[in-house]
């Protein structure tokens, strides 16, 4: 039973750290569930901080991307089509997950009617927003991935 609660736990930290740049999947909250797959090793003042970095990581991963899209005056439509870039980049790897969330914000600016250089501003800020997003998540899913491997030691 040790080994498939591992292998559980395994298979939620791969789909967690997959959740750190696919926008619907949440990363943190899979990788936090790992951690409960070791519960006795792990430790309830592990899994208690691990809670709130969860919480703090998922408002986070709103915010952020929102306040840097503002500030490099992008507009709602911009927003969406940084999202829709991101899913459809997933599928041109390695570069689309890169150039996706950018193309995409840039086609939504070009949508609401912005001129292509404020389109553009716009897009860097949605993409900027989007990178610092994800690499928040991913520290965050790094660090449980730390606590669920070092577990038991």
């Amino acid at each position: 039973m040790e080994y498939a609660l591992f292998g559980l736990g395994a298979f939620l930290l791969a789909a967690g750290m997959a959740g750190c740049v696919v926008p619907v999947v949440p990363g943190p909250l899979l990788a936090y569930c790992a951690l409960l797959t070791r519960f006795s090793a792990v430790g309830s003042t592990s899994l208690a901080i691990g809670a709130i970095i969860v919480v703090v990581v998922t408002v986070v991963d709103y915010v952020l991307p929102a306040v840097f899209a503002r500030r490099f005056d992008c507009t709602r439509w911009g927003v969406l089509g940084c999202s829709i870039g991101t899913i459809v980049g997933l599928f041109c790897m390695p570069f689309g997950i890169i150039l996706g969330p950018f193309i995409g914000a840039v086609l939504g600016e070009i949508v609401a009617g912005r001129k292509l250089g404020a389109a553009m501003k716009g897009g860097f800020g949605a993409l900027v927003g989007f990178a610092l997003s994800s690499g928040v998540k991913l520290a965050a899913v790094a660090l449980f991935a730390w606590w669920f491997f070092m577990a038991g030691r």
